[in-house]
Order: structure tokens, then C-alpha cells, then sequence
């Protein structure tokens, strides 16, 4: 139990990386503050991490919206009497438009929840870290934010402001026993393709996008991002600060 005694909140937590993050957590000794929009979609994790070492509660946010980004940093402190680990995995993909051919609301859609609900709840886990000691900051950006043609614009520069994030982070609060990494996940079994975005996607774009899938070795599924997730949380990790982990199975190796 690498996590025993540790409080974690785990942002996108009702299906797919976030699911089995907080499930692992809990495995591993952890309490966890689960985190989605609908909090009836967690009951399922909930019961199911009944009797693990650690437990699972959920709670209701629209990580949209500041305060309630925010307030689940507070929440875990008020629930639990503190935090040890964040993990920004909550995101939204785009419709693989390029530049010339956003939409506005799509643009700001996505900078919301894939970054600036970053910026919000780690800026307030840091404000609770500082108190404490120390702790961990895990955000889930993806290969989208270490090459360009994963997805449209407004993704993968979200996805690159996430490893900038990250890289920012880590370099202002290493020497406060504050750690931050990025895991970037390759093409992972989750429920991402049935975002309000995708379901009227640019086909053009998407069809130049599609050019590189054949030198993916194969989808990834959620639990073996999980697993990352829990060293990077884990004392195992002390060392590492600062790096966006490509999880791919070999894909941009190519």
C-alpha cells in the first residue's frame, strides 16, 4: 500500500483514467475525493472500492467554472483535514479543427477545462501544500501535447500548455517538497470520443490526423495509465520533477 494514509482528489474520476486513478489510489491505502460533473456517475466507483485499503467519496464539480475548481481543493481539506495529491485528469477534446477553422465556443470550452481548471485547483492545492510540507501535483496531458498533428488547435495547445504548466510548476516549488509531472497518454480506451465536440467532428482534418494512427502498436487501456499515476504519486517518484511522461505503448518513438 504505497498511498496508505495519503489524500488524494482525482479530477474526471466518473469513467475511463480518472476511474481507475481512483480506484488504484484507493487500492494502494489512499482516501480519495472523486471528482465529475455528475456526482450519480461515481456511485459506481464508489461501490465498487467498497472494502479497499483506502475509499472513494465523490463530489459534484463543473471544473468549468473557478470556484467550484477551487472548492474541491477545499472540500478534500474540509472532508479530510488535508491533501498529499492532485491529479488534474479531467478534459475535454476539440473537433480536430486547425486554426483557420475554430469555433469560438469550442476554444473556450476546452481552455476551460483543460487548462485553466488547472491553473485554479493547483494553485490552491499549492496554497495547502505549503501549509503542509509538501505534496504531489499529477496533470494528465496527453502525446497531443508533445507533437502537433494528434488532434485540432485547440487541443493540442491546451495539451502543450499543460506541459508547460507542468515544467513551471515544478521548477517554482522544488525546494518546497512540492513535485509536479504530466503523463501523456497515447490512444487510451476511454469514453474522450463521445465529447459535445466529437460528435460533429472536421472530417477533413480529421482524415490528415488519421495519416499517422498506423504507427500506434495499439490502444492503451486506463488502468495502465493508473499505474503510472500511482508511482508518480508514490515516494518511488521522489526524484522525478518536472517531466512530461509519454505512456504510448511506443508511438512517438516512431
Amino acid at each position: 500500500m504505497v498511498l496508505k494514509d495519503k489524500v488524494a482528489v482525482v479530477t474526471g474520476a466518473s469513467s475511463g483514467m480518472g476511474y481507475f486513478i481512483a480506484a488504484e489510489y484507493a487500492r494502494q491505502g489512499a482516501v480519495v475525493l472523486a471528482v465529475a460533473r455528475r456526482a450519480e456517475r461515481l456511485e459506481k466507483l464508489v461501490q465498487e472500492t467498497q472494502g479497499y485499503p483506502g475509499r472513494v467519496e465523490a463530489f459534484a464539480a463543473d471544473l468549468s467554472d473557478m470556484e467550484q475548481a477551487e472548492k474541491i481543493i477545499d472540500e478534500a481539506v474540509r472532508r479530510f483535514g488535508k491533501i498529499d495529491i492532485l491529479v488534474n485528469n479531467a478534459g475535454i477534446m476539440d473537433d480536430f479543427s486547425p486554426v483557420g477553422e475554430f469555433k469560438n465556443e469550442m476554444l473556450d470550452k476546452v481552455m476551460k477545462v483543460n487548462v485553466y481548471a488547472l491553473f485554479y485547483s493547483s494553485r490552491r492545492a499549492i496554497e495547502a501544500f505549503e501549509k503542509q510540507g509538501g505534496g504531489v501535483i499529477i496533470n494528465v496531458a496527453s502525446v497531443g501535447g508533445l507533437y502537433g498533428g494528434r488532434a485540432g488547435a485547440a487541443y493540442t495547445a491546451s495539451k502543450h500548455a499543460v506541459v508547460g504548466l507542468t515544467k513551471n510548476t515544478a521548477y517554482h516549488y522544488k525546494d518546497k517538497n512540492i513535485r509536479c509531472n504530466a503523463i501523456c497518454p497515447g490512444a487510451i480506451e476511454t469514453e474522450v470520443g463521445n465529447g459535445e465536440f466529437m460528435k460533429n467532428i472536421n472530417a477533413e482534418a480529421a482524415q490528415r490526423m488519421y495519416k499517422g494512427l498506423g504507427t500506434m502498436p495499439r490502444q492503451g487501456k486506463p488502468e495502465e495509465i493508473a499505474s503510472v499515476a500511482v508511482f508518480l504519486a508514490s515516494d518511488a517518484s521522489s526524484y522525478i520533477n518536472g517531466q512530461a511522461i509519454a505512456v504510448d505503448g511506443g508511438w512517438t518513438s516512431y
